[in-house]
């Protein structure tokens, strides 16, 4: 079977919206975290403060766009990271904003073609994966601070 007549089980928008849905709760467990707490609290050393798992999220995704429209899988620059609930709020909608104007133009071929990414050798759509279940596993991380402070975290099925 040819990857043309290959039957698919999502669609580009499909895959956009599903994307788009876990960006908005990881946004608003960004939004859960007390300020002053963000940068700064971990349930469990050495495990990094949720804001740089938030910043890392936000770095992957932004690779993971330039790869999707363009081919370009450049390494994140890991120490500019965002210090400040509303520098990272910024560029969480900015970016939130660009895949939704520049994802639904990709070529579908992304998700078949092989990619070099820094970390390795994947398809498309393995990288694509990747991205947004290293946003899951971070999140979760969230969730767990978040209860640690006592404070409830925003329901997950609530996208």
């Amino acid at each position: 079977m040819t990857t043309a007549t290959r039957p698919s089980i999502l669609s580009l928008e499909d895959f956009v919206t599903h994307w788009q849905g876990h960006r908005a709760l990881t946004r608003r467990v960004i939004e859960a975290f007390p300020e002053d707490q963000l940068f700064t609290f971990t349930a469990a050393p050495p495990m990094r403060p949720f804001g740089m798992l938030a910043n890392e999220i936000h770095l992957v995704s932004e690779m993971t766009l330039g790869g999707l429209k363009g081919g370009q899988w450049n390494e994140p620059d890991w120490a500019a990271a965002l210090r400040s609930r509303d520098e990272l709020l910024s560029a969480w909608d900015a970016l939130s904003e660009r895949i939704a104007a520049e994802a639904p133009g990709a070529n579908p071929a992304f998700f078949t073609d092989t990619h070099q990414l820094p970390w390795g050798e994947m398809t498309g759509w393995v990288a694509a994966i990747y991205n947004i279940d290293n946003e899951i596993h971070h999140r979760a991380q969230g969730y767990v601070y978040l209860r640690a402070l006592g404070i409830e975290p925003p329901a997950f099925y609530e996208r």
